[in-house]
């Protein structure tokens, strides 16, 4: 409850797009700068991201110029340089073929350039050279690599962005060699602009690696909040150097994450689709800068304005409409749970593997005092180090013990309650369902009670916004299905289909490595793998398998049709399976094939808890997503025992027709 408090406070999100954008926009359309910046203002934009600038962009726009020397001199030679004092200062030699010249044409941009230049480059490559009754800078640099180099962040642009409503998104670069003066510069020139968040450009941020501090204390000193890029897998962030010291220095409860829909494939979308991608990532990724792009080709029937100004306003309605409001990026609360209660939840899960070891240990199971020494033994290893003030791993490590074990411990329970009613074999059909409905529901509240405990073993600022992550994810769909196959070898004949009596897991795996094995067993084995290698590959944040179409159309209906879309692993795989384990014992199928269904069932109760792993994940959203999985689970399962109940009932009429 104190995480969902903490992250309902975390609902502002900044709408951002790029001010040369909506530039070339203007310069597209033929029209006014200042129209596009209202409209872009009214339909919902926020902020203007400005970069440092160039001389490729102050050449462009006539602020100053950038002369290669080499070209000086060749207009020199044909007679075409006709300035007496550019004439003068070639015939002096004060001209060199391998510098660069620049000429200011705007009196602000050339105070500047003649502060950034030199930060840049150092003082000793930088000559200032006078022209007649102007001022020239002579820099030594190779012509084609200065004009791409980033100069600085440019007072203009920013004051134009401020001027017109919107915040500055600042997205300064680091210096080579950067120091504390060069950092101090940085911010003096952000002074008196109205900033929603610091985004650094490029590898590093500002004052990486030697002047860090100076970075902190700047961004301390006026509040700014950092913007930290989301990495291309969807997972923690692009690689800056310097930024976890930075988040660190300043605080995580200053960090916001940011994501951008990536320049190759934003084309390839509709603009609905884009909308809806926006809303989805917001919503589960806790993304708090929305960076757009424009939209290169305008949609049928609308211009390339009214398509983008559609574009901004429609994400705007939809992320309204999921309860966020827009504005400058909200941040998280410093959100770091008492150590006596994170030590409780550490004693919790101590119990629960206990508890597991005393389910398939039947010498455990009879030894009360024996659970009570290894619990206390368990405990303390857990707790101590929490309530030292550390932790980090044996956190980690409860984690993965409640992801894997309470999926595990609430299959085992329904398998120890059905043997106790081997005796009521006959069920009708509509009392089976019924019993199966309950059973799924009852499990699935189990399987919750490993969510709670994984949720309270990492909960804090730093895993919500996933500077740290839980590592164990793919693991999680499979050590459940070894936890359960144990228990259930231990309980059931896997081979003869008595429920009665038991060879114990050793004997049984004993006796499945000597079956001999048919080339259509081999077959099924082989098909079996290649689905457990989907299962696995197509988990977690790196997942290289690719989804069909039809799949991407499946997952956008369950995103309109539920709060949260419910996974497929869950819904189409785990919970019907479920319920047909719960016919399969009732009809006393063959074991094999009621322990096939138990342990695809135990994927369902898995991936309900592994859902609480994706810490970034508001944890409200992870709990609705689990319900509408197994409410839409168990539906197609109640479907699925009616078709196996219809099916049989129709071969049976058939034989006994066949029979008279």
């Amino acid at each position: 409850m104190a995480r969902h408090r903490v992250e309902e406070g975390n609902r502002q999100v900044d709408m951002a797009i790029n001010y040369e954008d909506l530039l070339e926009l203007s310069e597209r359309e033929g029209l006014p700068a200042e129209e596009v910046l209202a409209q872009a203002k009214a339909a919902g934009i926020t902020s203007l991201a400005v970069y440092d600038t160039t001389f490729k962009k102050l050449n462009a726009s006539g602020k100053a110029t950038a002369l290669a020397g080499s070209e000086i001199l060749a207009n020199f030679h044909s007679g075409s340089l006709s300035d007496p004092f550019w004439r003068q200062l070639v015939a002096e030699g004060k001209i060199l073929g391998n510098e660069v010249y620049i000429v200011g044409h705007d009196k602000r941009t050339w105070q500047e350039l003649k502060e950034d230049v030199p930060r840049r480059l150092g003082s000793d490559r930088v000559t200032l050279l006078q022209v007649g009754s102007e001022e020239v800078m002579a820099v030594k640099a190779h012509y084609e690599s200065f004009i791409k180099m980033d100069l600085g962040m440019p007072t203009d642009e920013m004051e134009a962005v401020n001027k017109a409503g919107f915040y500055v998104l600042a997205r300064p670069t680091n210096f080579n060699k950067c120091s504390e003066e060069d950092v101090a510069a940085v911010f003096k020139r952000l002074e008196a602009i109205k900033i929603s968040e610091v985004v650094f450009s490029g590898s590093q941020v500002l004052g990486a690696n030697k002047s860090l501090q100076a970075t902190i204390d700047e961004m301390k000193k006026r509040d700014l909040t950092l913007g930290l890029i989301e990495g291309v897998t969807q997972l923690q962030f692009y690689k800056q150097d310097g930024m976890n010291e930075v988040a660190k220095g300043i605080g995580y409860d200053k960090v916001a994450r940011l994501y951008s829909i990536p320049k190759d494939e934003q084309p390839k979308l509709k603009i609905a689709t884009a909308v809806e991608r926006w809303a989805n990532t917001d919503e589960e990724r806790n993304i708090r800068i929305d960076l757009l792009r424009i939209y290169d080709k305008p949609s049928p029937n609308m211009s390339l304005m009214e398509t983008n100004m559609q574009y901004f306003k429609d994400t705007r309605d939809i992320l309204t409409a999921h309860g966020f409001t827009i504005g400058p990026a909200a941040t998280y609360a410093s959100f770091y749970p008492d150590k006596f209660l994170r030590a409780l939840v550490m004693v919790g899960i101590a119990a629960a593997a206990v508890l597991y070891l005393s389910l398939v240990i039947p010498s455990l199971n009879m030894a009360v005092k024996k659970q009570w020494m290894l619990f206390a033994l368990f405990a303390l290893a857990a707790a101590v180090p929490v309530l030292m003030g550390n932790g980090s791993k044996i956190r980690v490590l409860a984690a993965l013990a409640s992801a894997n074990l309470f999926p595990a411990i609430a299959i085992i329970f329904q398998l120890d309650r059905i043997r106790y009613l081997r005796d009521k074999m006959t069920m009708g059909f509509g009392r089976m369902l019924a019993t199966g409905l309950v059973a799924l529901f009852v499990t699935g509240a189990m399987s919750y009670v490993g969510a709670a405990y994984l949720s309270g073993s990492l909960a804090d600022t730093e895993y919500l916004l996933e500077f740290q992550i839980f590592r164990g994810i793919k693991l999680t769909f499979v050590l459940p299905l070894v936890l359960v196959a144990i228990a259930f070898l231990q309980r059931y004949d896997v081979f003869d289909g008595r429920m009665d009596d038991t060879e114990g897991v050793l004997n049984q795996l004993k006796k499945i490595l000597d079956m001999p094995v048919k080339i259509k067993t081999l077959f099924l084995m082989f098909l079996v793998l290649i689905a457990g290698v989907v299962f696995v590959a197509r988990s977690g944040h790196t997942s290289g398998m690719p989804v069909s179409t039809a799949e991407l159309k499946f997952r956008a209906f369950l995103e309109q049709a539920f709060y949260a879309r419910p996974r497929t692993k869950e819904l189409l795989i785990g919970h019907p399976a479920f319920m047909l384990a719960v016919m399969a014992f009732w009809r006393k199928w063959p074991t094999m094939v009621f322990f096939g269904l138990v342990l695809i069932a135990t994927i369902g109760q898995g991936s309900m808890v592994e859902t609480f792993a994706h810490m970034r994940t508001p944890v409200y959203m992870s709990f609705m997503r689990g319900i509408g999985g197994i409410v839409l689970g168990a539906g197609i399962g109640a479907v699925a025992m009616m078709l196996v109940q219809l099916w049989q009932t129709v071969i049976s009429r058939a034989k006994e027709r066949k029979a008279a």
